[in-house]
């Protein structure tokens, strides 16, 4: 067969996603996500691999530390099977994120994965001027709004050292050491206000890292968006948009 649904059967400690998250994956593409970055690329990696070969079903257990780029700290087991899962590509929650009636706040959106495409659908089109960056071209949507400029670069943590400081920044990379070179860079030059994707064992070792560099890792808010919604990027997204409206609207009108 031409496809391969990868479904989290096990999660243990931090995960990225719950037990029962599936995504599709095909030569072409995939639908869905199981979250992680890195571990996602791996994952969709060997069930090409499978594919290829018409291999047999496998299962593989995953543990999120240093050798996936990851300090999440837990583990995730992964099923690749060919039987149909349910695949989370559609999102059945409705938010009602109003528009800002002020002028847009510029907002740069750090990661092309499915958070940060949640990100860039979450935000209402008059309420910011968004400068969208990835290291690789290829990971941005072919339809991108015209509110939002897409800026590949093969350096971001460079190209966060010469961000504008009246710029809030939203972090999702694929890459938890990216996310933390970029940390350190935006706490160096100012900003408005950083968040970052993650879970409370990335954000407790970030800090502490962040802390022997001489930077002050309170000016960044990690993790983001709201837990009770769940994982799903769509809720995320809603959750962390609806968060930095209310502050640039509070700011705006105080």
């Amino acid at each position: 067969m031409s496809e391969i649904y990868v479904e989290i059967t096990a999660t243990r400690g931090s995960a990225p996603r719950d037990a029962g998250t599936a995504m599709k994956v095909t030569m072409a593409g995939i639908i869905g996500t199981i979250g992680g970055g890195t571990l996602e690329y791996r994952a969709i990696a060997l069930a090409r691999d499978l594919i290829a070969t018409d291999a047999p079903e496998v299962t593989r257990t995953y543990a999120l530390g240093p050798n996936l780029g990851q300090c999440c700290g837990g583990s995730v087991t992964l099923r690749f099977t060919r039987a149909p899962c349910t695949t989370d590509v559609k999102h059945s929650y409705v938010h009602p994120i109003s528009q800002s009636c002020c002028k847009p706040a510029p907002l740069w959106v750090w990661g092309a994965g499915h958070v940060g495409r949640a990100v860039i659908d979450a935000a209402p089109a008059q309420a910011f001027d968004i400068t969208w960056i990835d290291d690789a071209a290829t990971r941005f949507p072919d339809d991108i709004p015209t509110y939002v400029t897409a800026m590949p670069a093969a350096d971001m943590p460079l190209l966060a050292s010469r961000a504008p400081k009246q710029a809030h920044h939203l972090i999702f990379t694929y890459s938890h050491d990216i996310d933390l070179a970029l940390c350190a860079a935006l706490l160096r030059c100012g900003a408005t206000s950083i968040g970052v994707i993650g879970s409370d064992t990335k954000w407790a070792r970030f800090a502490k890292k962040l802390s022997r560099m001489g930077l002050d890792p309170s000016l960044i808010t990690c993790p983001i968006g709201d837990k009770s919604m769940g994982k799903e990027p769509a809720h995320i997204a809603y959750g962390t948009i609806a968060t930095l409206l209310q502050q640039t609207q509070q700011k705006a009108f105080a």
